[in-house]
């Protein structure tokens, strides 16, 4: 039923400008020319950022930090290195999760699967929430 629609990660943030800095400037995102709910005060209470295929994320302001543990949102790249690279240059720190025996672990923080030939490589933003770049299946 859903699978020929986009999808879009909802990312819970306490605070908006940091998350936006981070998602526009660090990620380099586009922010999306789209309606967004205001709080009483009047200001945005979260701000919408393209990504391919017609899917976007969602950063929103509330109260309390995140609490997920797990990977929030992850983007299929094609060029994995370069991808990588490009994070790294910005300031991101790659995660390394040693719990996953499965994979095998690069001086960078990049994870690969010795099976499938799959590399992943997992990074917070400013609060915390998980995500992750994945080179696209073969």
């Amino acid at each position: 039923m859903l699978a020929n629609f986009p999808v879009a990660a909802m990312i819970p943030c306490v605070d908006l400008e940091r998350a936006r800095r981070f998602y526009g400037e660090t990620l380099g995102l586009p922010v999306m020319d789209m309606p967004v709910p205001e709080d009483a005060d009047g200001e945005p209470v979260g701000a919408a950022y393209q990504c391919g295929g017609g899917t976007m994320i969602f950063v929103y302001r509330r109260a309390e930090p995140p609490k997920s543990d797990h990977t929030v949102a992850g983007w299929l790249v094609a060029d994995f290195d370069a991808v990588a690279d490009a994070l790294i240059s910005r300031g991101i720190t790659f995660e390394t999760y040693p719990d996953m025996p499965d994979l095998e672990w690069d001086g960078r923080g990049i994870a690969s699967s010795p099976d499938s030939g799959q590399r992943s490589a997992w990074f917070k933003d400013p609060e915390g929430n998980i995500l992750a770049i994945n080179s696209t299946p073969a």
